[in-house]
């Protein structure tokens, strides 16, 4: 018989990992999990289901889900035994938000443009901010800024794209595309010269502000660079498993290939993926 651990889903998902953590028969690797040994796999999950998405894999995006929801239950089970929070509050908290940050819906608020709402939207955020670091005794005598609250554990790529974002709200920004091509050709001079003059940390340093100026390039594009970026190697990874393919119905291996021949093959398969994708 199958032990019936709720009425509803979330009162058996809440039901179960309380179990799982109780120290009396509850599961020993669950039991002695933190807030930060359960981190990574909160960020594993939240990649797995923006995985799913992109390859518009529905059934897989339910499962993902589900895992990422188990994630944030584990969370607030820990926060109740420390008597922090516990789901109920977490629920409550992003009710409250959605509910503060869209007066437009649900109160009498209107905003005649888009423009409007979006100031609208940011001044709630900065409110919020500072609500946070009043409530703070840590963060109060730290000074308020508008790259408060950005998440220092965001992808790299991410992260650059967000602090950009809230520079570029205060007017902190170009106004256009063109001095962020002249910024991108200075940066990628700077490296060449690092390069020449074999200085490892001047290369590290230039070759970040290159990155971070992509990232701006690609935000005056209205591109997500994270997105690109991941498009980007999982195109890599489709065309090198092809060469690799057509390598081996020749008979060959990669390794003892010369580079034209490399480049031949790399050539095929970029042929054979752009017309199984038309």
């Amino acid at each position: 018989m199958i032990e019936t651990f709720g009425s509803t889903p979330i009162d058996a998902l809440r039901e179960i990992m309380r179990r799982l953590r109780d120290p009396d028969g509850g599961c020993p690797w669950d039991i002695e999990q933190s807030f930060e040994t359960i981190a990574p796999y909160t960020i594993e999950e939240a990649y797995e289901v923006a995985d799913a998405i992109e390859r518009n894999d529905l059934a897989d995006l339910q499962d993902e889900l589900g895992d990422l929801l188990f994630q944030v239950v584990f969370h607030a089970q820990i926060a109740s035994e420390l008597d922090a929070f516990d789901f109920d509050d977490v629920a409550q908290s992003i009710v409250d938000k959605m509910i503060r940050r869209h007066p437009h819906v649900f109160a009498d608020t209107v905003y005649e443009t888009e423009d409007e709402l979006k100031a609208a939207w940011e001044t709630i955020k900065a409110e919020e901010r500072v609500a946070r670091l009043a409530a703070s005794p840590q963060k109060a005598v730290t000074p308020s800024s508008a790259l408060d609250s950005v998440a220092n554990n965001l992808p790299a790529l991410k992260r650059a794209d967000k602090v950009q974002k809230r520079a570029s709200r205060v007017g902190f920004d170009w106004p256009d595309i063109e001095p962020v091509w002249l910024k991108l050709d200075e940066e990628i001079a700077e490296v060449k010269e690092a390069i020449e003059q074999k200085t490892p940390s001047d290369i590290e340093d230039e070759l970040g502000d290159l990155l971070f100026t992509v990232v701006n390039l690609a935000r005056h594009c209205s591109v997500d660079s994270e997105v690109a970026l991941r498009r980007a190697s999982r195109k890599f990874e489709q065309r090198f498993k092809l060469v690799e393919s057509l390598a081996a119905s020749r008979g060959r291996e990669l390794k003892d290939m010369n580079l034209p021949e490399l480049d031949a093959l790399w050539a095929d398969a970029k042929s054979e993926s752009s017309t199984s994708d038309s």
